[in-house]
This record gives structure tokens, C-alpha cells and sequence, in this order.
């Protein structure tokens, strides 16, 4: 069986963002949604989930480029002069590697962010970090220290195969996604030795932004069995804040293209958020035990 969580993530960046993930959630294949709770359009988000009872929202922790929850006062190390995050993630990295005052501001952030969380009523789907932030070692392992008191069960691994990517158009080149192995890898230690559940794959890493209605159909139809997660940023149209060059409002009518729903509701695809694949309690013991700790948890 191939289980799909399919993911807008930037979720309350902006009034445009929000837009799009109701219409793609109402009227394509949208399952579920990573709400930025700092973000400008963080409670106009809350609101909109709130009436969409089958949208599934996790937590987008923001760490780069981006406002805090707590004041800026209090995070003199992870600043700048304008009182939100650096927007560059090498001298962010670097600064918490060095600085023990720079990681205790770190947990206090992240834990200020899944308390926002909680503090919206909503229930936590998944937790993953913007621009793939939680490949640090230092951030990963704080959100997997973290989250677990919030009640977070899920976190997005990106290790997306190439030899899927390749079925259905030739991907760019990626020297990041090469990068970024090795700590997607020791990341994936970490969410095995706390028994949180990662999805077997993700795409949407060599085509961010650029995610068109025949790539998202194609990708559909060559899914391997498994859980798979496919991230997109779809938006009505650019907004103060948005990157340069990403195709919003082609995401947003990829997620409603005919061709796309049609691939989604083949009977070998089952769609939903983790809260619908994750196995809980006595189960979620079961899988570990049977596993011996040596993978994630899958559903």
C-alpha cells in the first residue's frame, strides 16, 4: 500500500499562503500543513485549520529568516539588529556549535514554538524546521528532546531518492541534497533512539518551488509502497517575505489539477497526515521492540 502525506509548508507566512492551503485542502489533494507560529499570518492560519477538521498541522519551526516567539531581548545570539533570526544558516550554525549561551537561547526558542503550538488548540501532526534546519545536529537533537513533551509523535527526514525523481523527469543536479545526507542520516539515529516515526521518503527537495501539476502526478503515480511525504509551497500569488523564483500559484494548481487528483485516487494510494499513519501506544511499543531501534518507526 502507498500511504501519502501530501504538505504546504509556510503555513501562516501570509494571507496568500493560508488561501492556498484551504483551496488545495477543499479542492485537491492537500492533507496537511506546517503553520510558522511567529509568522504575520499565524492566527488567520489557526482559524482557517480550525474549520478544516481533516487538515492535519504540525509545527514549521523557524529559526532562520524569520520572527521568534519570544522577544529578540532574550536571544541576543541568535538575532540580528532588526530583532529576527539571520537569514544565513553557516554563521547561525556556527554560532550555536560555539556558543553555550547561543544553546540555551536555541532550546528556550524551540520550546517557545511548540508551546505556541499547543497554545492554538490545534492537535500536532508533525514537526519539521524552515529551510531544513533540523539537519543541524544541535537543532535536531533539541527538537527531538523537545517535542516529545508536546506531543509530538512525527518529524520530517528529507532523503528523497533520486531514482523516483528520475521516473518522471530528470532532476537538477544537487550538490546541497549530497550535503545533506550524512546529517539526514545521523538524524535519522536520533528519531530511531526516541521512537518518533519518520516517513520512508520525501520529495520536494530538488523541485521546491518549482513542484508542476506533471511532476506532482508523476511522482504519485511512481511511489513505491511505503510512507511517502511530498512538500510543496503553494500561495495564491508571491507575498512580502516570499523566495525569489518559486512558482506558487503553479504549486497551488498542481495540488487541484484533474491529472493530479485522478493519480492520488488510484486504490493503491491511501492520503493522510502522520496523526493517520503513525501507530500510537501499546503499538507504537510493539513496532519499536520488533524493529530493535534500528530504523525510524514507520507506520
Amino acid at each position: 500500500m502507498k500511504r501519502l502525506i501530501v504538505t504546504a509548508d509556510d503555513f501562516g507566512a501570509a494571507r496568500e499562503v493560508n488561501e492556498a492551503v484551504e483551496a488545495a485542502h477543499r479542492g485537491g489533494i492537500l492533507t496537511a500543513a506546517s503553520l510558522m507560529v511567529a509568522a504575520p499570518g499565524a492566527a488567520d492560519a489557526i482559524a482557517r485549520a480550525r474549520r478544516l477538521h481533516s487538515l492535519r498541522v504540525g509545527l514549521h519551526v523557524v529559526l532562520l529568516d524569520g520572527q521568534p516567539v519570544l522577544p529578540a531581548s532574550a536571544l541576543p545570539h541568535l538575532t540580528n539588529a532588526t530583532g529576527r533570526f539571520a537569514a544565513n544558516p553557516a554563521a547561525l550554525g556556527l554560532a550555536i556549535a560555539l556558543s553555550r549561551a547561543a544553546r540555551r537561547e536555541l532550546a528556550a526558542e524551540i520550546t517557545a514554538q511548540f508551546a505556541a503550538f499547543r497554545d492554538s488548540g490545534l492537535t500536532l501532526d508533525h514537526c519539521n524546521a524552515h529551510q531544513h534546519f533540523h539537519l543541524h545536529p544541535l537543532v535536531g537533537a533539541l527538537m527531538v528532546q523537545i517535542g516529545p513533551r508536546f506531543g509530538l509523535r512525527a518529524l520530517r527526514l528529507p532523503l528523497e531518492p533520486a531514482t523516483v525523481l528520475r521516473k518522471v523527469a530528470r532532476p537538477p543536479a544537487s550538490p546541497v541534497a549530497a550535503l545533506m545526507l550524512p546529517f539526514s542520516m545521523l538524524l535519522r539515529g536520533r528519531l530511531a533512539a526516541a521512537r518518533l516515526v519518520a516517513a520512508d521518503r520525501v520529495f520536494g527537495l530538488r523541485w521546491s518551488g518549482q513542484m508542476t501539476r506533471e511532476r506532482l502526478a508523476g511522482l504519485i503515480r511512481h511511489l513505491p509502497d511505503g510512507l511517502s511525504e511530498i512538500y510543496l509551497h503553494p500561495a495564491t500569488s508571491p507575498y512580502p517575505g516570499s523566495a525569489r523564483g518559486y512558482r506558487y500559484r503553479e504549486e497551488l494548481e498542481a495540488l487541484m489539477a484533474p491529472e493530479v487528483i485522478a493519480a492520488a485516487r488510484d486504490s493503491s494510494v491511501r492520503l493522510g497526515g502522520y496523526t493517520d499513519f503513525v501507530p500510537s501506544g501499546a503499538a507504537a511499543a510493539r513496532s519499536a521492540a520488533a524493529q530493535g531501534g534500528e530504523a525510524p518507526h514507520r507506520a
